[in-house]
């Protein structure tokens, strides 16, 4: 299995200290704070989708401030992440302090877009499903939850009606509907809650406080007195290699085949709790994401594109995607007196994003074990 590892032959990666580490974090304390400036300029609503009542121009707001969202959650990410895989560089007390604040921060300001998110992508594939063709996406919302649009779309009330679908799939579709619209009640509630959250944790005081630290690193970075002239590439290194063996504990082999029977054993599991396969995928995505940072922080932001890396990332992201989706399917389904042609469709979507689930870890698998390829 080819793996990547350090180009020690690289300048940068060699002479790479302490102070590029402090250049690094003041950049993302930088962009951190113009992100929250800009969120509060556009009305700081907590980085939801929906348009806001009013006229015309809202739109471009709301969607600015969830662009500063996402920004703020990018350079959170980043600071926490770095102060991670450099913590024998930083002070003990301070980065302790703050990581699980700004892990927080980012969580928080995270759920409401995921819960978005999840709600269109079971949304679309209960159409497919159905064997619903060629509907645009404002339709296919529209239509999934009874003519009411997803928020932050418009419906087509001139659009095209559905396709016939075939006499063996006539169950799944007279229940989609059904399971749409209980997948859109509890989707938005969790939804609606998670912007209510995310509004409380910007105006608390908890979040204040991290902004302060975070304005602070901005022009004070506290190094230990030995790092100026520590090499970051051996910590870099070791994040690589905490990388490489989960790899390496996953069951590839299993990835490489179109079909994982094991896949569905605890489909049927009375528990809520996530899937057992999934746990050491996500572990992997996580390792992969900070190994990212620490390659950005070795080269000053300036990181070459690592394709091989960049894919990976993105079939870790589905994988994370459908499996989250599956799990709100299975939850749904669980829900009390839903009729057999809603649980039967609900069971469908179930499977189909568990299958959605090995498609990434098949793609996943083939982009790992290609050659490292650096994009200048």
């Amino acid at each position: 299995m080819a793996q990547q590892h350090l180009d020690q032959t690289d300048p940068t990666a060699e002479t790479a200290a302490g102070e590029a580490l402090a250049d690094y974090l003041r950049a993302q304390a930088t962009e951190f704070l113009r992100a929250l400036r800009l969120h509060r300029e556009t009305g700081g609503n907590g980085g939801s989708t929906a348009p806001r009542a009013g006229a015309g121009g809202a739109g471009d707001g709301t969607q600015e401030s969830v662009d500063a969202a996402r920004a703020l959650r990018r350079s959170a990410r980043r600071i926490s992440g770095s102060l991670h895989t450099f913590r024998p560089l930083l002070d003990p007390d301070w980065s302790e302090e703050i990581r699980p604040e700004l892990a927080w921060l980012s969580g928080t300001l995270g759920l409401e877009h995921a819960y978005q998110a999840r709600l269109e992508r079971l949304l679309l594939a209960l159409h497919r499903l159905s064997g619903v063709t060629a509907l645009p996406v404002q339709a296919v919302d529209a239509m999934a939850v009874g003519g009411r649009a997803l928020p932050g779309k418009t419906a087509n009330p001139g659009g095209p009606a559905y396709a016939t679908a075939p006499p063996e799939r006539g169950t799944l579709t007279v229940g989609a509907a059904k399971a749409g619209a209980l997948l859109e009640r509890q989707l938005t509630l969790a939804r609606t809650r998670a912007h209510s959250t995310a509004l409380q944790a910007l105006g608390s005081s908890r979040f204040h406080a991290v902004a302060d630290k975070v304005a602070v690193l901005a022009s004070e970075v506290p190094l230990t007195p030995a790092a100026p002239g520590t090499e970051l590439g051996p910590l870099a290194a070791a994040a690589e290699e905490r990388l490489t063996d989960a790899v390496a504990a996953l069951p590839l082999v299993t990835a490489g085949h179109p079909y994982n029977a094991e896949a569905l054993v605890h489909g049927l599991s009375p528990e809520p709790s996530p899937h057992p396969q999934d746990g050491p995928w996500h572990q992997v995505r996580l390792l992969l994401r900070l190994y990212r940072y620490a390659r950005e922080a070795l080269h000053g932001g300036d990181a070459p594109l690592d394709v091989r890396l960049l894919t990976a990332g993105q079939a870790l992201n589905r994988h994370r995607d459908a499996s989250e989706a599956a799990a709100a399917a299975a939850q749904a389904a669980r829900t009390p007196r839903i009729t057999p042609a809603t649980a039967y469709a609900l069971g469908v979507l179930h499977a189909d994003q568990r299958h959605e689930v090995e498609a990434a870890r098949f793609a996943f698998q083939q982009a790992w074990q290609k050659q490292t390829v650096n994009v200048p």
